[in-house]
């Protein structure tokens, strides 16, 4: 968990000296109809060795959000993760911060004719012939509490790293991914006048 700007700063460091970084968020989920979701409340991002574990609060600091943004918006280091489209989307909803250099496997990893989407234990079977345990009761948690459990670090910590080492083993096989096209975001609205 980085709990101080000092931990953001060198997690900066590590993670762009990188050319690739895991890369996912969890939100507090929503159980009733027309509820909002208030997320990202965790922006999740590792190295092969290393997750990074940003808890967003509604006033998180803006030396903090500086670091993100710096690690978030270039194209390089590529961000590896599966399901990206809503997280990109709610990271910029929530924090202004517009994700470069996005690599989402469940697109980039389905094979011709493929209709549905790669998933991360999907992946870990196909790739590693392992499987993948992901509780349903973890992933549905609150995110928001400001002090996750072990249980909570450990989901999310493997949910960001098991994405780059999938990443690492497609990669280092010699197949080829399509190459990362630019998230379109919706453009600023202009004052009047």
């Amino acid at each position: 968990m980085v709990r101080s700007l000092e931990q953001a700063m060198a997690a900066r460091d590590v993670l762009l000296a990188c050319t690739a970084i895991g890369f996912d968020t969890e939100s507090k989920p929503t159980f009733t109809k027309g509820e909002v979701s208030t997320g990202p409340h965790l922006i999740q991002l590792a190295t092969s060795t290393h997750a990074y574990l940003f808890q967003i609060g509604s006033h998180t600091a803006e030396p903090m959000l500086a670091v993100l943004q710096a690690i978030l918006e270039p194209v390089a280091p590529l961000k590896i993760g599966f399901g990206l489209s809503d997280d990109v989307k709610r990271v910029f909803a929530k924090l202004g911060i517009r994700c470069g250099g996005i690599m989402d496997l469940s697109v980039a990893l389905r094979e011709p004719g493929q209709r549905n989407d790669l998933g991360a234990k999907t992946a870990v079977a196909k790739f590693f012939g392992q499987t993948l345990q992901k509780s349903k009761k973890i992933s549905v948690t609150n995110w928001a509490l400001p002090h996750l459990n072990e249980k909570q670090i450990l989901y999310a910590a493997d949910d960001a790293q098991v994405a780059l080492r999938i990443y690492q083993h497609v990669h280092a096989s010699g197949r080829k991914l399509p190459p990362v096209k630019p998230i379109k975001f919706p453009k600023p609205v202009q004052p009047a006048g």
